[in-house]
């Protein structure tokens, strides 16, 4: 239970290439894929966590290697915390920068390709925004963490809700029930 196959060091080292190598895959695949999971990027992780187990833990299955990998790999997540927060230049490799989707009603469907943005998401946010058409839209940004952040134009009115609360519904004619 406690006695290693392996010296220590090993596992350390394992932990350290499997922690950097997911964590390009990870960086190269995508804002979406972290901001915005999926079904299809739960099934990814959960397989992605179990083919890597063995090669960091080299078939050894006591409790002492357990230990050392999850120190191994809190560890590697602090140090690269700590060196995002001391550099900027570092934080823009590690964790890449916002891009503008939108900016005062352009769409740039360029980025939104390349960050594997669909119209879908987009429009997704602008409806959590309260925003109803892109041409009020001053910003729209993929933030570092996946999320898109909408900032409405100013000279914009907010859009009196419906009864239900939805901005997309069709206006509905108080005296018959029915749509206008």
């Amino acid at each position: 239970m406690w006695n290693l196959s392996a010296p220590w060091w090993e596992f350390v080292l394992r932990g350290l290439i499997v922690y950097g190598s997911l964590l390009v895959l990870l960086r190269l695949s995508g804002k979406r894929q972290i901001g915005q999971l999926t079904s299809l990027d739960l099934v990814l992780l959960l397989v992605l966590s179990n083919a890597v187990q063995n090669a960091m833990n080299a078939g050894d299955n006591s409790v002492t290697a357990g230990l050392i990998l999850a120190v191994t790999l809190v560890g590697a997540n602090l140090v690269l915390a700590w060196l995002s927060w001391c550099s900027r230049r570092f934080e823009n490799v590690v964790e890449g920068r916002p891009q503008v989707l939108i900016h005062d009603g352009m769409v740039f469907g360029d980025v939104m390709k390349r960050a594997f943005v669909t119209r879908d998401d987009l429009h997704k946010a602008l409806r959590h925004a309260g925003c109803e058409r892109v041409a009020d839209v001053h910003f729209a940004i993929l933030e570092n963490d996946g999320t898109i952040s909408v900032l409405i134009k100013k000279d914009v009115p907010p859009p009196p809700p419906d009864a239900a609360g939805s901005l997309w519904r069709a206006p509905i004619n108080q005296d018959t029930d029915a749509p206008v």
